[in-house]
Order: C-alpha cells, then sequence, then structure tokens
C-alpha cells in the first residue's frame, strides 16, 4: 500500500465553493512561482494583492477552472485569511508567519 506524503485540506471559499487544498504538481508549482515572482516589481498593495489572487487561481484551477479563469468571480471567491492559506498549503508560501513581519520591519529600519 502506497503512503501519501502530504495532506490534503478541504476548505469553503467565500462563494460556497468547496477546494481541496495540497501541495502542487512541479508544473503547477512553476507556473505558479512565475506568477509569485512578479510581485518583486509589484509597486503597491492593489498590485500585489491582484498578484496574490493570480496565484491562488493557479493553485484551484484544476479544481475550478471556471473560477480560477474569472478574476471578479475570484476576488469575490477570496478573503485574505483563504488567500493565506491556499498560498501556505498548495505552494509552501507562508505570508502571515510573524517572523516575516519583523524582518519586513527590521528591512525598513535598515533601509535609511
Amino acid at each position: 500500500m502506497a503512503t501519501t506524503v502530504y495532506n490534503v485540506e478541504e476548505i469553503t471559499l467565500q462563494s460556497g465553493d468547496k477546494v481541496n487544498l495540497k501541495p502542487l504538481t512541479i508544473k503547477a508549482l512553476r507556473k505558479f512561482m512565475a506568477v509569485i515572482a512578479k510581485t518583486s516589481s509589484s509597486k503597491t498593495e492593489d498590485e500585489t494583492l491582484t498578484i496574490l489572487m493570480e496565484a491562488c487561481a493557479v493553485a484551484i484551477e484544476s479544481q475550478l477552472p471556471e473560477l480560477a479563469a474569472d478574476m471578479d468571480k475570484l476576488e469575490g471567491a477570496l478573503d485574505m485569511p483563504t488567500i493565506n492559506r491556499i498560498l501556505e498549503v498548495c505552494g509552501g508560501i507562508k505570508l502571515d508567519d510573524p517572523n516575516l513581519g519583523a524582518a519586513a520591519v527590521l528591512a525598513g529600519q535598515n533601509s535609511i
């Protein structure tokens, strides 16, 4: 009998749609990381939020392709805790890590 090395977590989006979160395949992860890389050139919080939503779309497109393809509907289905959870489970990115926040504060203090 095979052993699964990851957990699957079912969540409900704001739209009521259910999605099973699990780590992305390498193929999907490459696409996901290409989207995430755009955050380095983001100039506003709004641009960053749009990029994070695009990354979530990549993460859920195999299960909810219609929702992933329509950014307006996707925006109505996501909130920040859900975005954070999708990014963490599917892509291994933890945005709400307190250590990240502390590092950002320190970086801001050291940039002057």
